[in-house]
């Protein structure tokens, strides 16, 4: 088994990496990666797509300049039904459109917009940053990659804009910041996180690891 981190210099990953690499040691999930190259996303068991930074960036680093290495994700996720997680701007991208300083296009894997969070309360600040309390969505089933996790449980955010989806069933989790935010989507083999899960201690690596034995 293997699971592919894309890196399309978009942040950071190496916290990423060592949180995956160490809860798939623990659940014997093979191995883990973190590559730019088609043909690993091409043959991967499981495809993690990480994201810092303004959508239209990000969104452009794939389809623009990694053309070759976009439409290996596609053919993995969509074609094939690999599992896939996205994470921060990675999960945004699944969106329909991007509202962040110009009408982006996204992936339109989970029906939505990604539009900038405008808290009720004006003393809370944007970005959204720091701990928040999860709450899972109990109208929706729980998620096998929410095994374990509960309301209340606390994830780890920085983030100025949010996925506003247009079929609740696709949002299995969100967060209250004067608001809801939305803070986990998901459909058929698809899981986005706008938290980080690798700096979210306990609760992100339990999502790790369940993604990492995921079955869709």
């Amino acid at each position: 088994m293997l699971t592919v981190l894309v890196d399309y210099d978009s942040g950071n990953l190496h916290s990423a990496e060592k949180s995956f690499q160490r809860m798939s040691a623990e659940v014997d999930g093979g191995d883990v990666i973190v590559s730019s190259k088609p043909e690993d996303v091409a043959r991967a068991d499981r495809v993690v797509l990480p994201g810092d930074g303004a959508f239209p960036a990000c969104r452009n680093a794939l389809t623009r300049d990694r053309a070759a290495l976009f439409e290996a994700i596609v053919a993995s996720v969509i074609n094939k039904g690999r599992p896939f997680m996205g994470i921060c701007v990675g999960m945004q991208m699944m969106a329909s459109w991007g509202r962040e300083y110009e009408d982006t296009k996204g992936f339109d894997w989970i029906e939505g917009e990604i539009a900038k969070i405008t808290p009720a309360d004006p003393s809370l600040k944007v970005p959204h940053m720091g701990w928040n309390d999860l709450v899972l969505d109990s109208s929706n089933p729980k998620h096998p990659v929410l095994d374990g996790i509960n309301t209340g449980d606390h994830a780890y955010f920085v983030h100025s804009y949010s996925f506003r989806v247009t079929n609740p069933a696709h949002r299995l989790a969100h967060v209250d910041y004067g608001g809801d935010i939305t803070a986990v989507v998901g459909r058929d083999n698809m899981i986005g996180m706008q938290f980080h899960p690798e700096k979210s201690q306990q609760t992100g690596l339990r999502m790790i690891a369940n993604f990492l034995n995921w079955k869709p």
